[in-house]
């Protein structure tokens, strides 16, 4: 994503874009990661086998969920079912557990991070554009937030697709590692895809709004550049790959990391007030 608007150069948070709700999470972790240095997450992308397989898979999932996208929104209902298809396949495989309402499964089912509107809106970098909406006596118009924009949310499905694909249980991964992060990609990973409402409404936007799909197409070159920078295991590329978005990036930092600092922090405090009462 940092990649993506790096290269449109524009912080679309600041002109009332992807702000509020899931969004938020996505400006702060990236803004959080690129306030670090390169060699962080070169070592972790490059070194890793398991890294590198995941990356190109996560690449190739945003390939394949943009075409769809594209098929689907200029074709009929088959091309349309494909996406639809492909999206709903990756909730089963990777949440199934937590969408089955049988006893059994309910009694050991992990209760889903849950992380709230009112929770992430306090922590926005972004805040709505203002619009006129008129009285019913059409003469005192209010200026008021629009709710939030409905996009495709590409990132997120992709990275469920392709934990689907590559058999990954995430809580697996958050019972060893349980970093801050990862519970928050986790969280609106959760919050889009066990919403009916959210994620019907990523899936529409995604075949129909136009709107977005610009930055669409910017991920899904910046995705397969980071692979294929990866695959080469090139650091020095990796580095000015980073660099010259980090640098794109310093004059917000200094918020970024305060407000997102803040948000994690409310967010681990409400987890760990969750995790007590159902003690």
């Amino acid at each position: 994503m940092g990649t993506a608007w790096f290269s449109s150069q524009r912080y679309p948070w600041e002109q009332g874009l992807y702000v509020g709700g899931i969004e938020t999470a996505k400006v702060n972790i990236t803004l959080r990661i690129y306030s670090n240095a390169w060699h962080v997450y070169a070592g972790l992308a490059i070194l890793n086998p398991d890294a590198r397989i995941q990356i190109n898979r996560f690449a190739a999932s945003v390939t394949e969920l943009f075409k769809l996208m594209l098929e689907g929104g200029n074709g009929g209902d088959e091309e349309k079912y494909k996406f639809k298809a492909r999206v709903e396949w990756a909730r089963q495989v990777v949440f199934g557990d937590m969408l089955d309402s049988s006893e059994a499964s309910v009694q050991r089912k992990r209760r889903p991070i849950l992380l709230s509107e009112d929770i992430l809106d306090r922590f926005s970098l972004g805040r709505r554009p203002q619009v006129d909406v008129t009285t019913p006596d059409d003469s005192n118009p209010v200026n008021v937030p629009p709710k939030y924009r409905p996009n495709s949310h590409l990132s997120l499905l992709a990275m469920v697709d392709s934990w689907a694909h590559l058999s990954i249980n995430p809580y697996t991964h958050l019972s060893l590692a349980a970093t801050p992060i990862f519970r928050l990609f986790l969280g609106v990973a959760e919050y889009l895809f066990l919403s009916p409402t959210v994620l019907s409404s990523a899936i529409q936007s995604a075949l129909f709004d136009t709107w977005h799909r610009s930055d669409d197409l910017e991920f899904v070159v910046a995705a397969r550049g980071w692979s294929q920078c990866v695959s080469l295991g090139d650091f020095d590329v990796y580095r000015r790959r980073f660099e010259e978005t980090r640098k794109f990036f310093e004059g917000r930092f200094e918020e970024a990391n305060r407000v997102g600092g803040e948000m994690i922090k409310a967010i681990m405090e409400s987890e760990m007030r969750r995790e007590e009462r159902l003690c």
